[in-house]
């Protein structure tokens, strides 16, 4: 019987690789669509926006659309298979591209806002990348998958800021116009990759069944996976999507946010070729720690000064930070349910969290337009302490679980 289930979990896992390097690919792609928008979005949006306040706006509408979009990607994937809705995806991200260099051609800030919430609504199908690799692997093996797929970020975030490098000159007067329509075929190209990744439509017994959301959304560890999850991301959110409009707020140039944010993207997801690692030695919820300060100590540094090298240096740190925390909250979630609960619940953690994402992102222009680039930072500071004070809680809770447990089984010799 050992055998069996040994032999099982091998073929599972080989399965599970194969998947691993298209969603990694695929990973890679659809982060040039997001790189894109955030490396361009505020710049566009204070340039076809009637008032500076609004500048931000059009990334708030690619929040809104992660967030829009979670609920829809869990119960498309459960009812005709994650292929699917990945497909929906993609097609999604080609609207973007060649809706958003429509809007820039016709100066039309509405239209863009409503590409870019397309992007979001593609965004949000790519965050279940990472969960579709872990699809019946072993408990071993989960970690490692959801953090190499996280690793095809690396190579966007060195495409989406170049390819925004390359193209943005190409139609002037109209800067970014054609990056766009670049967008829009590398979204194609994913497309082409996604069709080949082995994720099979739900058994009719994955359909029913398990239990009920909000008794697995009362658990320790999902409330702290979640939270850690709602922190990490939009803290994140709120200073990298704020910076380009900083640095040229305080006199850097266009290449200079670039660069920054070309940075930024690989330091999210260059880690990822390692965190499952750390997180099958250390734990989850001690990675995630880490990650939550780090991300503080990118604020610390946003603080102190305002040079290319100090907004450099916190988008780094700050990459660094989210990629720990968020792929060790997204571990501690696969703890948290059942194979037949893995849509629902998976669905749900990223709503939370994009929904809060959508929330914070809308006030983020007026932030900075009213109270400067120091506040952004400042903001990053209480909620970080909050979610290293509930991940000790969840700890705690489990290992006084564990001892009561072991207490509870009477001694043989009595």
């Amino acid at each position: 019987m050992l055998d069996t289930t040994a032999t099982q979990e091998i073929a599972n896992d080989a399965r599970a690789r194969a998947n691993v390097l298209r969603l990694a690919a695929a990973q890679a792609l659809t982060g040039a669509n997001s790189a894109v928008i955030f490396a361009t979005g505020s710049i566009v949006g204070a340039t076809l926006a009637p008032d500076i306040s609004l500048a931000t706006v059009p990334l708030s509408m690619y929040v809104l659309g992660l967030a829009a979009g979670t609920l829809p990607t869990g119960a498309i994937s459960r009812a005709y298979g994650r292929r699917v809705a990945f497909i929906i995806g993609t097609f999604c991200g080609i609207l973007t591209g060649a809706l958003a260099a429509v809007a820039v051609l016709y100066a039309s800030f509405w239209l863009f806002c409503f590409a870019t919430f397309l992007g979001g609504l593609y965004g949000a199908v790519a965050q279940s990348y990472r969960f579709a690799a872990a699809d019946g692997a072993s408990v071993a093996f989960r970690p490692k998958a959801v953090s190499w797929v996280m690793a095809g970020g690396v190579f966007a975030g060195v495409l989406g800021p170049q390819l925004v490098q390359w193209t943005m000159d190409i139609w002037p007067p109209y800067l970014f116009a054609f990056s766009f329509v670049v967008q829009a075929f590398v979204a194609l190209v994913a497309t082409a990759v996604l069709w080949g990744v082995d994720a099979p439509k739900p058994a009719p017994s994955d359909m029913h069944g398990g239990r009920p959301l909000f008794e697995i959304a009362r658990q320790p560890r999902f409330i702290a996976a979640a939270l850690c999850g709602v922190i990490a991301y939009p803290m994140m959110n709120l200073v990298m999507t704020s910076a380009p409009l900083a640095m040229k707020m305080c006199g850097l140039t266009v290449s200079d946010s670039n660069f920054g944010i070309q940075w930024h993207i690989v330091a999210m997801y260059g880690p990822s070729f390692f965190t499952g690692t750390l997180i099958a030695r250390f734990g989850a919820p001690t990675i995630v720690a880490v990650g939550l300060l780090l991300e503080a100590a990118a604020a610390g540094i946003g603080l102190a000064g305002i040079t290319a090298l100090h907004f450099w240096a916190t988008l780094i740190v700050l990459g660094v930070g989210w990629n720990f925390a968020f792929i060790g909250a997204s571990a501690l979630v696969l703890e948290t349910h059942r194979p037949q609960e893995r849509n629902k619940v998976q669905a749900f953690n990223d709503f939370l969290i994009f929904g809060m994402m959508a929330l914070g992102s809308f006030s983020s222009g007026q932030l900075l337009a009213h109270y400067g680039w120091s506040m952004v930072n400042m903001v990053v500071f209480p909620p970080v302490l909050l979610g290293l004070a509930v991940l000790s809680f969840a700890s705690f809770a489990k290992r006084r679980a564990k001892m009561q447990a072991v207490e509870k089984i009477p001694d043989p010799s009595i």
